[in-house]
């Protein structure tokens, strides 16, 4: 893969790389509307493919934020055409490299020293590279070791880079403004703890250590001797991600055993933690053929307040929306109806987001879940879809759905992908308070 020598840092730069962008994307629209024109039944996939490519070939280089929003896009399959989704998900761990001197020239600004002088052996090409940062193999005192190196300028240009993508975001993928405004706000928040890495440090060790007594996973250990804020070491681990494993034609038990190590690690994290690894990528687990499964990157985690959780949670007992009382104050708590609305839209809303509450909480409503469900996927697709094209919705003057949510929906969306792709069958574990009167008589 073709390393970068540089990256645009400043403002201007960065905003000089945008406004490039954005004139390659109007070419590709005027070039599909003269084909229309030639043809009125052609269809936009070809538009889609040289949007993606190019928006994907922009933003790699620019690394960071937007870089990571696309990332995030990705794993939304209901959000995104094809061609976007499959390109951004290049993103998650095969964006172009940085090159050896300006790896260089992190470790000595950070540490005074060269790579070669901190390890007994660093290999100064990237064994991937992501949105944020890229990974090294290094060795010390006999052990394989796992080093991160933040590109320059990511935590700087945050703010900038997000702005400066709203309007893509908005006119591309037929987004709300409001709840653009809002998803923006908490992805820049959680984007500057994702940069600094000694708070990964911290976060890794926490919650590796309280959940290490789950069957199946394994975590590496971290030194923080060979870590600072833009530089993470930790053990090197083994182990195949997502794609690759499933070229291997893993049996379905293994399948299974690794889906439902999945599915414990995460009710572990919510339900007891009150924390969690909110970045369910594929990039960040790395599954074995003995069905065991390697777990990384704790720089996205969102914490949980007592009231998200205690409403939020409370709508996956399905027997919560049988009591219209107790449903319209938790819809008022969490902003999926509002001081604002009408009579007219509390009821379109109110059974809007019931809908949705019992379609994406169908696993919950049963003691054991086969996520090879492809038909259920289907309907979830069909249901995203159909949101996007609301008009109650594109025209809301207000956003709808706690910010909280934000990651807590796709932490979910995220471990239920992967849950499809594995085609595992997993016993949806949850608190016994979870559990509707119907499951509690079976």
């Amino acid at each position: 893969m073709k390393e970068q020598n540089s990256i645009p840092t400043s403002k201007v730069a960065r905003a000089t790389k945008f406004v490039k962008t954005g004139v390659k994307i109007g070419g590709n629209y005027l070039k599909h509307n003269v084909k229309k024109m030639i043809d009125p039944n052609i269809s936009r996939d070809e538009l889609h493919q040289d949007n993606a490519t190019d928006i994907y070939s922009s933003l790699s280089e620019m690394k960071g934020s937007a870089l990571k929003v696309t990332q995030m896009l990705s794993m939304d399959k209901g959000m995104l055409p094809r061609a976007y989704r499959e390109k951004f998900a290049m993103s998650q761990y095969s964006a172009p490299p940085l090159s050896g001197p300006l790896v260089m020239k992190t470790f000595r600004k950070h540490f005074g020293k060269s790579p070669q002088e901190l390890y007994d052996t660093f290999d100064i090409n990237a064994s991937n590279a992501a949105s944020i940062g890229q990974v090294h193999k290094a060795t010390k005192n006999g052990k394989p070791l796992a080093v991160k190196v933040q590109y320059p300028g990511v935590s700087e240009s945050i703010g900038s880079d997000l702005k400066m993508i709203r309007p893509i975001a908005i006119a591309m993928f037929g987004l709300n403004e409001n709840d653009v405004d809002r998803y923006m706000g908490e992805v820049a928040e959680k984007l500057i703890e994702e940069t600094d890495y000694l708070l990964e440090l911290k976060r890794s060790v926490e919650i590796s250590e309280a959940c290490a007594h789950i069957d199946g996973l394994f975590f590496p250990k971290y030194y923080a001797d060979l870590s600072c804020e833009r530089i993470l070491t930790m053990d090197w681990l083994e182990g195949f991600h997502l794609n690759e494993f499933l070229k291997t034609n893993p049996s379905q038990e293994i399948r299974n055993k690794i889906g439902q190590a999945l599915w414990d690690f995460y009710d572990f994290q919510i339900h007891t933690l009150r924390k969690v690894h909110a970045d369910p990528h594929p990039g960040n687990f790395l599954m074995r053929k003995d069905g065991t499964m390697g777990i990384i990157d704790f720089g996205c985690i969102k914490v949980i307040n007592d009231e998200f959780y205690d409403n939020y949670f409370a709508l996956i007992n399905f027997d919560t929306l049988d009591d219209n009382d107790k449903t319209t104050r938790i819809f008022k708590t969490l902003d999926f109806i509002t001081k604002s609305d009408s009579e007219k839209e509390a009821i379109f809303f109110t059974e809007l987001f019931k809908e949705m509450i019992f379609l994406l909480g169908k696993p919950f409503a049963v003691e054991e879940f086969d996520f090879a469900d492809d038909e259920y996927f289907e309907s979830v697709y069909l249901y995203a879809e159909k949101l996007q094209n609301l008009d109650e919705l594109k025209s809301s003057k207000v956003a709808r759905g706690s910010q909280h949510g934000l990651y807590i929906n796709r932490t979910y969306f995220g471990l239920y992908s992967i849950l499809n792709e594995l085609k595992a069958k997993v016993t949806t574990t949850r608190p016994e308070w979870l559990r509707s009167n119907a499951l509690k008589v079976c």
